[in-house]
């Protein structure tokens, strides 16, 4: 088993969504632009189609090619469940899954119980307040590939009343953020955005996902994968300004130097090595 920082998903910016009882939609979806595409088995399923949903899923995995199985996720439904058991034992027999989306991760021994039944790297969703108080061993589990944020339901559990800019939340994104980093795990995805017709609305969430330091975000409909990759991408002066730092770094041959008047040093180089990586 591989681990997070060799997984393509671990770079990835868009996580797009599409129910796992429409597996005509998996082409489409692949084909979308999307970085990752996740076909759900939780929520976008009714709970008379689950056992439909996972069928149909097998039957259409031999007709993905290598790349394609790749940048595939399988959200099953959430430990303790009744369908939870029998959808690890289904993504275990899918060779090249990408990883496995894990919702209402609670605790660490989920995230490793479901990690080695089904063999696959795990995105834990955080969505409850448990979760939150968790998120730390959750993020030190073995398995785990980056941290995930279900915020409708996180406010649900905790009986929040978010305003349009999700202030309320902040701690919250901030404590994911921390966590991820302390467990050296790449940059942790943020939720959707509702409004799949409003791009300004999905720039501004997504955005705001980026001064967090979220590194990704997910989607419920392919036109919102263009305005998620602009959002999180690094402006062309910020390129031009990391390009220009790394050339000075080999210019000065490992003295001391500057860059617009202002003294470069490690943390600066990390910055600029990181804003070149998500191109």
């Amino acid at each position: 088993m591989s681990g997070p920082g060799s997984s393509p998903l671990s770079l990835a910016r868009s996580f797009l969504f599409v129910p796992g009882n429409r597996p005509e939609r998996f082409a489409k979806a692949l084909a979308s632009g999307a970085d990752a595409v996740i076909i759900d088995l939780e929520d976008a399923v009714p709970l008379d189609a689950k056992a439909t949903a996972r069928d149909a899923l097998l039957a259409a995995w031999s007709g993905l090619d290598a790349a394609e199985r790749a940048r595939l996720l399988v959200r099953v439904n959430p430990a303790g469940t009744p369908w939870h058991a029998a959808d690890l034992a289904a993504v275990a027999s899918l060779t090249g899954l990408g990883a496995l989306m894990l919702p209402k991760a609670e605790n660490a021994q989920q995230v490793e119980q479901a990690f080695h039944t089904s063999s696959m790297l795990v995105l834990p969703l955080i969505e409850s307040a448990e979760g939150v108080g968790q998120m730390d061993a959750i993020a030190r589990a073995a398995g785990t590939l980056r941290l995930g944020l279900g915020h409708i339901d996180l406010q649900a559990d905790l009986g929040m009343r978010c305003g349009p800019d999700e202030a309320e939340l902040a701690p919250i994104r901030l404590a994911m953020v921390v966590a991820s980093r302390r467990a050296v795990l790449p940059s942790p995805v943020d939720g959707v955005t509702t409004a799949t017709t409003d791009a300004q609305v999905l720039s501004q969430d997504a955005q705001r996902s980026r001064r967090f330091g979220f590194g990704a975000k997910l989607c419920i409909h392919p036109a919102q994968v263009a305005g998620v990759h602009q959002a999180l991408a690094p402006t062309e002066a910020e390129c031009d300004w990391a390009r220009r730092v790394l050339a000075a770094e080999v210019a000065a041959g490992g003295g001391a130097f500057s860059v617009d008047g202002k003294m470069v040093d490690p943390p600066v180089l990390l910055l600029a090595r990181q804003i070149l990586l998500i191109l």
